[in-house]
């Protein structure tokens, strides 16, 4: 590929061009590499948690979408005199535009080159490449269009079920499913509709509906001379509006006869796209145990602990080693996996309500601990939720060396989570991981769809919350639901020295547990 970042000495001061836990993330593997953090901040995180975690902290303008603004980004990585970026997830994590004006400027960007984010974040591109070296593809179209009536020929060929998608995003953004030839035009126009709104783009393209279907993905790392591995699957099929709530690796559906060949259509399609640094080649997987690619997302993924907790690595400094110019080590070629990890992600919101956002300040706060169990968090006590962004509070993993033991291992760790002030899906994880269906590794992506329509068991508060919530509702102290209500946060950052040590850095699982040899 063309564009690559030339060689250069070791990242001396990271820009983490993100917020919330991923930036903590970054932030705890900067510490260990020593490498000095600056992170960007809007006006809603003014004071936020995470940002007692960096060296520095700077302001990128008055306007709450400034996370999404190139400029905004460069200004203030500049300014602070980094010489480099993370971008982290979400917002310009596989935007090329950011990568390109680090290249433009001389900053390292910790990700893929320009070319490889244009190639994979076309996903008709990237579609197309993976037919062209062998590697199976879900059905449909391979050129997006923003034509109605090419996509309803197309349509017509390809038959019901269909799925309609959105070229120029994802999150289930302009996603429609047609069960029914009469209804595809209709469904085209909403579709087409809804994609110009939010990317300003309504090409559309098609994909046969797989159902039932697992969504599995293989996590990659490639360095910058060529070496591409592949790191373990991981089930992420319980989704809920297209976004994952609980991931776990390896997979319940794929053994050793399948992990191979699903690993090595990964190392194709990341060798074939020159792919550097982390990322990950997505799957459906069929009952009769055919895969059909789905995608490449070219980024660290949310759910990138599990892996860390089964390989004993951790893949943020290998990130950030791989743009440096560092090639993969023997000792990430070489890693094998070991035991079971899941991850719960929970969030602001309240699955009462419809899963409705919860803003507010976080007035107590409990996060669990103990063997097997990390957390990832971006939040504390006295944390203002902000319904500005993606209300995620905090990302429990744990780790155990089978899959039931890992599993009581994090619906115990969800009991002991007691958040006030917020509503949060703490106990709505819990018992989707207690399901009979769960437990027998029974999963695609429609299973909370059928939960919700039988309805899930219903289980009281634990006795110890339920004396918190009315010993703070006796003291007055629950938090109001909008975040401006209340005693304003801090206007200053806290200091360093009062965010959690990280001694030994995150990847040392779990709470100064490693995973046994």
């Amino acid at each position: 590929m063309t564009h690559q970042q030339p060689a250069r000495a070791p990242i001396k001061k990271l820009f983490i061009a993100n917020r919330g836990e991923i930036a903590v993330r970054i932030a705890r593997t900067c510490r260990h590499l020593g490498i000095h953090t600056v992170a960007g901040f809007t006006p809603p995180d003014a004071g936020a948690n995470y940002l007692g975690w960096m060296d520095e902290a700077a302001p990128l303008g008055q306007d709450p979408r400034a996370y999404l603004d190139v400029r905004a980004i460069m200004d203030a990585a500049l300014n602070s005199g980094a010489d480099a970026i993370h971008p982290g997830y979400g917002f310009l994590s596989e935007r090329p535009e950011l990568a390109a004006a680090c290249l433009e400027k001389g900053l390292i960007f910790v990700g893929p080159s320009p070319d490889v984010l244009r190639l994979l974040g076309d996903k008709c591109a990237a579609r197309r490449l993976a037919r062209d070296i062998g590697v199976p593809v879900v059905p449909g179209s391979f050129h997006s269009v923003a034509d109605v009536s090419l996509l309803e020929e197309q349509g017509r060929k390809l038959g019901p079920p269909l799925l309609i998608k959105a070229a120029a995003g994802g999150g289930g953004v302009g996603m429609r499913q047609v069960h029914s030839p009469d209804l595809l035009p209709q469904a085209l126009e909403q579709a087409a509709g809804e994609a110009v709104a939010a990317f300003g783009d309504g090409s559309l393209y098609l994909e046969k509906l797989l159902a039932p279907v697992r969504h599995v993905e293989v996590q990659v790392l490639g360095d910058r001379h060529g070496t591409v591995a592949a790191l373990g699957e991981r089930e992420c099929s319980l989704q809920r509006r297209h976004q994952k709530l609980i991931e776990e690796s390896p997979s319940p559906a794929v053994d050793q006869h399948l992990r191979q060949p699903l690993s090595r259509a990964a190392l194709l399609l990341a060798r074939a796209a020159g792919y550097q640094g982390a990322g990950t080649v997505e799957f459906l997987l069929t009952p009769d145990g055919r895969f059909h690619f789905l995608e490449v997302n070219a980024r660290l993924q949310v759910e990138h602990p599990v892996t860390e907790a089964r390989f004993g690595l951790d893949l943020v400094e290998w990130q950030i080693r791989v743009a440096a110019g560092e090639p993969l080590s023997p000792a990430v070629l070489e890693t094998k996996p070991r035991g079971w990890a899941m991850e719960a992600r929970i969030y602001a919101e309240s699955p009462e309500r419809g899963f409705m956002p919860s803003p507010g300040r976080i007035v107590h706060l409990e996060l669990a601990g103990g063997p097997g169990i990390r957390v990832d968090s971006g939040v504390a006590l006295g944390t203002v939720v902000p319904l500005d962004y993606d209300p995620i509070l905090a990302k429990l993993v744990a780790w155990a060396p089978s899959r039931e033991r890992c599993r009581k291992r994090l619906s115990q760790a969800l009991s002991e989570t007691v958040i006030l002030g917020v509503a949060s899906n703490a106990h709505y994880l819990r018992r989707i991981l207690d399901e009979p269906s769960f437990v027998r590794g029974e999963l695609d992506t429609k299973f909370l769809e059928r939960l919700h329509d039988v309805g899930l068991p219903e289980q009281d508060l634990d006795p110890p919350e339920r004396e918190l919530i009315l010993a703070a509702a006796a003291m007055g102290s629950v938090a109001p639901r909008r975040p401006l209500d209340g005693p304003p946060a801090p206007s200053l950052p806290v200091p360093r020295s009062a965010a959690p040590s990280a001694a030994g850095g995150p990847w040392e699982l779990l709470n100064g547990l490693r995973v046994p040899e």
